[in-house]
């Protein structure tokens, strides 16, 4: 059977995040039932991440196995068609060997995300940042975020529903920017990964946004990422700002 993968960018708010439910609206569901019109056996797809209730992607990658030799340009297009009107879209479409695979196959996940501080609620903006009304340090944010990158046991920064067999990764980076929009800040956190733990993004940032807010110094990250307890860690922060940006892989599927 041909093989594709697949990049796709979707607004996570109507859906019950990436993974196929019974009964409930999800990517996954709404990707399947549109190849279902193409080819009505087709195979459940995989992606290399399953993102959250609420959360966005723009570079979320799965792959799909069709029984017809489709160009790849005709079955984005087809694919675009029959996801209609819901806010998801598939950005390319490749042909790949039949070893390629969207999760075990990944090298690395990349998030990005968005806070924004300001008195004012967004406006465009809503449901794509996480809003806050009070300023933050962007210094004492970074020096926090510095004791997380590495290898480590971050148990702390897990959500207890999380069926990972192991809560050791190795955060690769966490970069921390901040740029000026009309009457704030828009802070925007990058995060890099081979892989991570359920909620360990939104635990992290929750957790910064504390630093930021001078509630925790620096120190206290490195204190409660050492506690390897879920109780240790700071709020977790909604889905609305986050976003699966990209995935590496040991060659470009789309080039």
């Amino acid at each position: 059977m041909p093989r594709y993968a697949l990049k796709i960018e979707y607004d996570g708010r109507p859906f019950c995040g990436w993974q196929r439910q019974r009964d409930l609206p999800s990517v996954q569901g709404a990707i399947e039932a549109a190849l279902a019109r193409l080819e009505p056996d087709v195979p459940g797809i995989a992606a290399a991440g399953r993102t959250d209730t609420g959360v966005h992607a723009t570079g979320q990658i799965a792959h799909c196995d069709m029984t017809r030799d489709w160009d790849a340009f005709r079955l984005m297009e087809a694919l675009n068609h029959h996801l209609k009107p819901q806010p998801v879209a598939v950005l390319a479409c490749a042909r790949v060997t039949e070893d390629f695979h969207a999760r075990f196959s990944a090298l690395e996940r990349r998030y990005t995300f968005r806070l924004l501080a300001r008195r004012a609620p967004p406006t465009l903006e809503a449901g794509f940042v996480w809003h806050i009304r009070h300023a933050l340090d962007l210094t004492a944010m970074q020096a926090g975020a510095a004791h997380l990158l590495g290898t480590h046991d971050f148990t702390t920064f897990r959500a207890s529903q999380c069926q990972a067999l192991s809560p050791v990764k190795t955060l690769d980076s966490l970069e921390i920017e901040a740029q000026d929009i009309p009457s704030g800040v828009e802070y925007r956190f990058h995060l890099r990964a081979r892989s991570f733990l359920h909620n360990q993004v939104r635990s992290i940032v929750g957790t910064l946004e504390r630093v930021g807010a001078g509630a925790w110094a620096p120190e206290d990250v490195k204190t409660a990422l050492d506690a390897r307890n879920r109780i240790a860690c700071g709020p977790v922060s909604p889905p609305d700002g986050l976003c699966l940006t990209g995935v590496g892989y040991p060659s470009e599927p789309f080039a």
